[in-house]
């Protein structure tokens, strides 16, 4: 209601013209047509190569679209109008199709990059749970003793793959790796090996450090750290760190969680960023960042394919209002 306000009454342009204090930082995982990720997650599609390029666009025009390097110092302006766009994962489609929009419109973005899928292509733990309940040839399949309920896969599975997925960042590592191990079995069904066109590669990646984008750490593996001992946290983000250094030559000064929520990260994990030495780590559960953000919790707002533009524009002129935070 207040962004359909904004944008009829045209207030929502008069809003953009002033100065406000804070960072709004904007997060996508995919760009293009979620019709070509089907048997995957589609939530991950995050706006079309046209709603991409709007947005983008829109950005370049009012704000001051900055790098994480800017962060300390956008967040301490009271004069600036500032936005950051960071990308999460390292699908294919980043390079292919994100990457030319922003050079276009000459704005940078951070890519924070699960370094294990670059090195070794294979299918990520969410989209192959996707996989196998949209592919699986049975009405129904029984993955006691985690959930306890039967899953239900005709006429319709998003429901159980909405349950397979909480369940499965709700679990410490070693038992969420048995439950999927558990539900391979249960569905009847082998993905292939074959993920060409899935992620980026490391000459990809190169391009857009040289490009002027910003490269930060995802983790090796894309666990959630907190359900692991800190040891393991600590192999997953320094793994990353050196794979970072070694194929693009950048420190990790920058993090992304995976997943994001409030609970997917702890004070271990606070602890392996300090001494890998991360200027900043981002959080995925809504809100705007302030002087007051822990640096090591800088919120994002979550940008998903039904948001529509007067939508986003009102997100970047009021974002106290129209991107609080959402669980």
């Amino acid at each position: 209601m207040i962004a359909k306000l904004l944008s009829v009454t045209g207030l929502g342009r008069v809003l953009a013209t002033l100065p406000r204090r804070g960072v709004l930082v904007f997060n996508y995982h995919r760009i293009g047509d979620d019709a070509a990720s089907q048997p995957y997650d589609r939530a991950l599609w995050s706006a079309s190569v046209d709603g991409f390029d709007a947005q983008v666009g829109h950005l370049a025009r009012g704000f001051d679209v900055i790098s994480p390097k800017d962060l300390d110092y956008a967040l301490g302006d009271r004069k600036g109008r500032y936005a950051l766009i960071t990308f999460d994962d390292g699908y294919l489609d980043n390079y292919e199709l994100a990457y030319p929009i922003l050079r276009r419109h000459q704005v940078p973005a951070a890519f924070f990059i699960a370094t294990g899928f670059i090195d070794k292509p294979s299918l990520p733990w969410w989209d192959e749970i996707c996989w196998l309940l949209r592919t699986s040839p049975h009405a129904r399949i029984s993955l006691s003793p985690w959930i306890s309920q039967p899953l239900h896969l005709k006429p319709d599975c998003n429901g159980a793959i909405a349950l397979m997925l909480a369940r499965y960042k709700s679990l410490p590592s070693s038992d969420a790796e048995a439950m999927l191990h558990a539900l391979r079995a249960a569905a009847g069904v082998r993905h292939p090996d074959d993920v060409a066109g899935h992620w980026m590669n490391w000459d990809m990646i190169r391009e857009m450090a040289r490009g002027g984008m910003t490269i930060g750490g995802h983790t090796v593996n894309h666990p959630v750290l907190s359900r692991m001992p800190k040891e393991q946290q600590y192999r997953e983000i320094s793994g990353c760190a050196a794979r970072l250094k070694a194929e693009v030559g950048c420190d990790m000064e920058y993090f992304a969680y995976p997943v994001g929520n409030r609970t997917s990260f702890n004070e271990d994990t606070r602890a392996c960023l300090e001494a890998m030495n991360v200027r900043h780590a981002f959080s995925y559960y809504g809100g705007y960042a302030t002087q007051a953000s822990p640096r090591y919790d800088i919120p994002r707002v979550a940008m998903e394919s039904h948001i529509v533009q007067y939508e986003f524009e009102a997100m970047a002129s009021l974002p106290q209002v129209c991107a609080r935070p959402y669980n």
